[in-house]
């Protein structure tokens, strides 16, 4: 089994959001020994924003030749999405949502034709088979449950990032309140850490279809 481990701290290790992630991946691998992990860090490794070529590329305006060269890196990610069994993501929360970093991926991977399609009543179908997405959150603050003092507009977004590429099986581990103290941060890893050790081995995806 092949998993795909993205993580896009600025903190790196230091950050809990890539640690809890690491925690994750740690524990698929050892209820599935075989595990293949392949690391995709988008802090030590940004990625460049779409540009005009790439727009170009998607809207059929490149000029003769040029649109395969524009879409070479979104190829590539798109590409390991395809082979990786289950998908590890770790993340902070950045201003109630997404880091820079993880947005510039999703640009590149989020493509119609490719991870999804439209459909005549102007919906979108998700083209990637199934698979399990366990995503690592970390806030400073409050943002789920009814101590939730500050919008969360992350996790509705990566659930509908990933639901329309196809990918429903999502499970999300979260880490809040972590500058709020020693006693609160200890009692949010101890949640943390007890989701995680009841995570069993996922199941391998069936082969993807690729036009």
């Amino acid at each position: 089994m092949k998993l795909l481990h993205i993580t896009c701290s600025p903190r790196a290790q230091e950050s809990h959001s890539a640690r809890l992630a690491q925690a994750i991946v740690e524990r698929l691998c050892a209820v599935h020994p075989a595990m293949q992990v392949q690391l995709r860090d988008l802090a030590a490794e940004p990625l460049p924003h779409v540009d005009g070529a790439y727009a170009d590329a998607l809207a059929g305006k490149a000029p003769v030749g040029t649109a395969a060269g524009a879409l070479v890196r979104s190829d590539t990610l798109i590409a390991e999405l395809v082979q990786a069994d289950a998908i590890v993501l770790g993340t902070p929360m950045h201003n109630f949502t997404v880091p820079s970093a993880l947005k510039s991926w999703i640009d590149h991977v989020l493509r119609i034709h490719r991870t999804f399609a439209p459909t005549p009543e102007g919906h979108k179908r998700g083209l990637l088979r199934n698979r399990p997405v366990y995503i690592a959150v970390a806030a400073g603050g409050m943002f789920l449950g009814e101590r939730a003092r500050q919008p969360d507009f992350l996790t509705p977004y990566l659930r509908a990032v990933f639901n329309t590429m196809g990918l429903h099986d999502l499970h999300f581990f979260v880490l809040q309140a972590t500058v709020r103290g020693p006693e609160a941060l200890a009692a949010a890893w101890d949640d943390a850490l007890r989701q995680v050790a009841r995570l069993a081995a996922p199941q391998p995806a069936p082969l993807e279809l690729q036009d």
